[in-house]
């Protein structure tokens, strides 16, 4: 998708958090947002664009929505990583 597209989409998600509540659970609500409502493939696309280009061209609820949604992203994949490679790991020797 158009990177430019999903900087104003997520722009406009951190706009109408930031007008309902305060800037800590403003951000956790756009990740909250990204999350359930984006594609995957958006979700890493704007996380990739986020940490490259240092959030250039997104506000600062976004970019902190984005760095949340990317570090939830990182711990639910940690146990994944590690219960395949458990599963791919010899067992004991009988």
């Amino acid at each position: 998708m158009n990177i430019d597209l999903l900087i104003k989409m997520a722009n406009q998600i951190s706009e109408f958090f930031q007008g309902t509540t305060d800037p800590d659970k403003a951000a956790t609500d756009v990740a909250t947002h990204l999350r359930r409502y984006w594609d995957p493939r958006m979700r890493k696309q704007i996380v990739a664009y986020c940490e490259e280009r240092h959030g250039a061209g997104l506000t600062n609820t976004a970019i902190a929505g984005v760095q949340l949604l990317a570090q939830q992203e990182q711990k639910a994949a940690a146990p994944a990583a590690a219960a395949s490679a458990g599963a791919a790991a010899p067992g004991p020797k009988s």
